[in-house]
């Protein structure tokens, strides 16, 4: 069997497909290596994933104020390519799979200048900037839409979006989180870096829709019953992943309500196994974990995401009637109404089948397929 390399980093989104794909490999007899920036969350995730790694100088390929890119990151990009053909000598591997994002480039350029077979993987409908960078010389991409915006056709296989799948008992997943069994559970997570903006704005509306105790309210005349199968108390908890960087930020806020709890990084099989509802920014990767799951959304996309992606992802998931779109802009005053909306019984049990009638299982079967296809 063969060696390989998994060019990825930089956020979960671009991480987590790799994972996965990396354990279907291994569990076909392959011998995989993630590679990725020095220090960077890619580098932690193999770590805790118990995945060998190797680290390079990565340079994100951003903007300077001029509107041209920064010179001291292209130089870092130059040397991370100067370090992975270094790395790529030295293991030889039969493939280098790209997932995107500044910190896989590196590894594929050096790939492609050594003649190492090069697989993508585009996890957007359109094509990223490293990938278009990498595209021309790479053999196969593996996409998780049917079609993407600047890519050849023929180039293109549809394989889905990877994640863990993974789902534990309920029981199981309550009991390592520290949650109770009843409770309406609701699951905020803004991507694998945290999102700063619902950090600062979840628990305040959350505090506001639930009241200190935690309590769902009664509904209005002629509002949908917000009663749910299994309601106990007719209580809330709330799971708010905040990412490590802003725990410290988030904690003391939140310290007065029992019904909630903040974590830097939680178990995110255990999280979504357990997760009625989840309140999400709008990326590939946790719109598919979702899917996986079978959970409701309610979901912020990030305005900022290249070509408003996020935007575009979120609406596809809308459509389908597994989630509910709430403009960032407009956050404060219509996400609660969202998450009551959601949450009432008839609505969540609706949106949990479009949820799990929207997941593309095997996704990593099918790449590992693609992947093997382009050894050397």
């Amino acid at each position: 069997m063969s060696l390989v390399v998994m060019a990825t980093g930089g956020t979960g989104g671009h991480i987590y497909p790799a994972v996965a794909t990396a354990r279907e490999l291994s569990r076909r007899g392959h011998e995989v290596l993630l590679l990725g920036q020095r220090g960077g969350m890619e580098e932690r995730v193999s770590r805790e994933q118990g995945l060998p790694f190797e680290g390079v100088d990565a340079g994100k390929l951003a903007r300077s104020g001029q509107g041209r890119p920064d010179p001291r990151e292209l130089l870092r990009a130059g040397q991370g390519v100067l370090q992975a053909r270094s790395v790529l000598n030295r293991l030889k591997p039969g493939v280098v799979v790209g997932y995107g994002g500044f910190a896989s480039l590196p590894g594929v350029l050096a790939a492609q200048s050594l003649g190492v077979p090069t697989v993508l993987h585009e996890q957007n409908a359109r094509l990223g900037l490293t990938q278009r960078l990498a595209v021309r010389k790479a053999r196969a991409v593996g996409t998780a839409y049917e079609r993407v915006i600047g890519l050849e056709a023929q180039l293109a296989t549809m394989v889905g979006m990877p994640v863990r799948e993974e789902r534990l008992p309920r029981a199981e997943a309550l009991a390592r989180l520290g949650l109770q069994e009843g409770p309406l559970t609701i699951f905020v997570m803004g991507g694998s870096q945290g999102s700063l903006f619902l950090n600062q704005t979840v628990p305040d509306v959350l505090r506001h829709v639930f009241g200190p105790e935690g309590l769902l309210p009664p509904p209005a005349p002629g509002v949908v019953d917000l009663d749910f199968t299994g309601a106990g108390r007719g209580g809330v908890q709330v799971l708010h992943s905040t990412g490590p960087r802003w725990i410290a930020e988030v904690a003391p806020g939140v310290r007065d309500l029992e019904w909630f709890e903040a974590a830097g990084y939680v178990d995110a099989v255990a999280a979504w196994s357990v997760a009625d509802l989840a309140i999400t920014r709008a990326g590939t990767s946790t719109l598919a974990e979702a899917a996986f799951h079978g959970v409701p959304l309610v979901m912020v996309p990030l305005p900022e995401s290249a070509e408003n992606h996020q935007f575009h992802n979120a609406q596809a998931v809308q459509a389908a009637g597994a989630g509910v779109v709430v403009e960032q802009r407009r956050a404060s005053e219509a996400l609660g109404r969202a998450v009551l909306e959601c949450a009432a019984a008839g609505t969540r049990a609706s949106m949990r089948e479009a949820a799990l009638g929207r997941a593309q299982t095997g996704a990593a079967g099918r790449f590992a397929d693609l992947i093997e296809r382009h050894l050397r």
